[in-house]
Parts: structure tokens; C-alpha cells; sequence
């Protein structure tokens, strides 16, 4: 059964995202991070500007299907999500419920300080509990 866990309290999600990331790929998991465009733009923009030495190897879901199986992050948008690989990690950063959640090992919810991000998070708490998981919780506690 997928573990499911929410951390709390981001203040960028993006910049929480990068950092989270840096840890995972450091630990040998491949991971596909779900979000809107403009998240992933941004979020392919930070990781491209991280140091020589932080720097790991992404793309997007509609690369190459060589660079796809190679990657060991993959940027999705929802409806892109269905024709990428199950890996060991997805992350969400966006406010939509990741359907395809169940063909990873684990799933991490980004949720941010703000209210409107919140509520949206408890909605997909309730949806994980409803489908017969328990969902964790982190609380980041993250300054901006």
C-alpha cells in the first residue's frame, strides 16, 4: 500500500520542492512531481540554476521517452501523469487530488501556509482517508 504523507507549512513550495528533491535523488529514488504549468516551469527553472554541485539530472513528462526511463526526477502536469512511469516517490506541489497516486511507493503532499492551500490539502486528506489510507503529517515549520 502506498504511505502517504502531507508536510505542512511551506512557505514556497517550489523552494521546498528543490530541497526535497536534492534529498531524494541523493538516496538513489527516482521521483515525479505533479503541479500546474506554471509551478513546473518554475520549479525546471530552480533546478536548472542550482549549483554545478547540486545539480541533478530531470525533464518533463513529454521529453523523450530515452530521457523519461533515464530521469530520475520526472516535472508532470495531471494530465500528463497517467503515460509516466510508476516511481518510487510522487510529490505534489498542486491543489488537484493525483489520481494515479497508487502506483507509487509513497506520495508527499507540498501543502503551503496559505488558507486557501490548506483547505484544499484537508480535501485530499479526507479523499486518501476515504480510499482506506492514513495519511501522515510534518510540520515543516519553515520561515519564507
Amino acid at each position: 500500500m502506498t504511505d502517504v504523507a502531507f508536510h505542512f507549512g511551506a512557505p514556497d513550495k517550489v523552494a521546498y520542492a528543490v530541497r526535497l528533491l536534492r534529498k531524494a535523488v541523493g538516496t538513489g529514488v527516482r521521483v515525479l512531481v505533479v503541479a500546474d504549468g506554471g509551478q513546473l516551469e518554475r520549479l525546471d527553472a530552480e533546478l536548472w540554476a542550482s549549483a554545478a554541485t547540486d545539480f541533478f539530472a530531470h525533464c518533463l513528462a513529454h521529453a523523450p521517452a530515452q530521457a523519461v526511463a533515464m530521469s530520475p526526477v520526472i516535472l508532470s502536469a495531471y494530465d500528463l501523469a497517467e503515460s509516466c512511469p510508476a516511481l518510487d516517490v510522487l510529490v505534489n506541489l498542486g491543489e488537484t487530488f493525483p489520481d494515479t497516486f497508487g502506483r507509487h511507493a509513497r506520495v508527499i503532499e507540498v501543502v503551503s501556509t496559505e488558507e486557501q492551500d490548506r483547505m484544499l490539502a484537508r480535501q485530499r486528506w479526507k479523499t486518501y482517508a476515504a480510499k482506506g489510507y492514513a495519511p501522515d503529517s510534518k510540520n515543516l515549520n519553515l520561515r519564507a
